[in-house]
């Protein structure tokens, strides 16, 4: 059995043009299940009137109150009754066989528990960017590889390349996986799933472009907004503590992660060792002091160590950055 675990807010927009290309699947689903998360424009009238006329079940839950996505996506998924679940966003587009080519893996690779793809990104008016999100988030053919070799959880440690609104999972993996923490800035529920199926070697990925992923302003969440680049002049003016304070946010989220792997029986200690490794990394680089003669002999220390690359492939540049800056 086949469900659709679809989470709504304010998505009037584009839902009818997403909840069509659920329709229009080569193998139809055979339930979509709706948690909408207190919508204030006309989402829940969209989702009766599609309801109304579909071929398949249509379950539409309201909730008493704002639950934000994490929250809601583990509410709708619990409340699914498919052998196989599929995430979905409400302003996305999936191309017609992404049921069919998603069951279809996990059918063949019965110890898999979920598998995600690349995805086309399109505008607001579902015009193609040209871009896919893999080329955006730079999970290049290396990355694949290293996922392949059994180290996704190391790639998932350095970023998170796992989009949900790609992502297929078995309804059995859900009770390894809930409750959803909620506490870690970014670790929302896609980026757990994939964490903690990854360090079981259970989750991998199909590479082709099985949806048009939306890019507008107002998304939840995603890769609608941008962090803006820090130029070389800016190093030399900016207060040191616009360098120091985000440095920590990442080791102390790093931290988080790690403490809440750990405390998972069935996650090897030893896969954890890089993200030990890692956050502490992060912190020694926002400990660094002030007086730049200083920081060279713990700078060059991690250099050799080469720790450095836990913060970029091009490790040199932070190392750099962190001497002179």
């Amino acid at each position: 059995m086949i469900s659709v675990a679809m989470c709504t807010y304010n998505g009037e927009a584009y839902l009818s043009e997403q909840l069509s290309s659920i329709a229009g699947q080569t193998v139809p689903v055979d339930e979509l299940v709706i948690c909408d998360d207190r919508s204030k424009d006309n989402t829940v009238e969209i989702l009766k009137s599609f309801a109304a006329n579909s071929s398949f079940p249509v379950y539409i839950h309201v909730n008493e109150e704002n639950l934000g996505s994490t929250r809601n996506f583990e509410k709708c998924l619990s409340l699914c009754s498919g052998d196989i679940i599929f995430l979905c966003d409400q302003d996305d587009k999936w191309r017609e066989d992404k049921v069919e080519r998603q069951v279809a893996y996990l059918n063949t690779n019965p110890d898999k528990d979920a598998v995600f793809s690349d995805a086309l990104m399109i505008n607001d008016d579902s015009v193609p960017t040209g871009q896919t999100i893999w080329e955006e988030i730079e999970f290049d053919r290396t990355g694949q590889n290293k996922w392949k070799e059994g180290k996704p959880h190391e790639i998932l440690f350095n970023g998170f390349v796992v989009t949900g609104a790609t992502l297929a999972i078995r309804k059995s993996c859900l009770k390894r996986l809930m409750p959803f923490p909620t506490h870690v800035p970014d670790l929302i529920h896609d980026a757990w799933i994939a964490m903690v199926l990854s360090l079981e070697n259970k989750i991998d990925f199909i590479a082709d472009t099985l949806i048009s992923y939306r890019i507008h302003s107002s998304q939840q969440v995603g890769f609608g907004s941008k962090v803006e680049k820090v130029h070389l002049k800016d190093r030399f003016s900016r207060d040191r503590s616009e360098k120091l304070v985000p440095l920590e946010e990442k080791a102390n989220k790093l931290h988080e992660i790690y403490l809440l792997l750990r405390a998972i029986p069935f996650v090897p200690r030893e896969k954890l060792i890089k993200l030990y490794l890692s956050q502490k990394h992060f912190y020694r680089r926002a400990s660094l002091p002030e007086n730049r003669y200083k920081r060279f002999t713990p700078i060059l220390n991690q250099v050799i160590r080469g720790y450095y690359r836990f913060s970029s492939k091009d490790w040199w540049l932070p190392a750099i950055g962190d001497l002179l800056e």
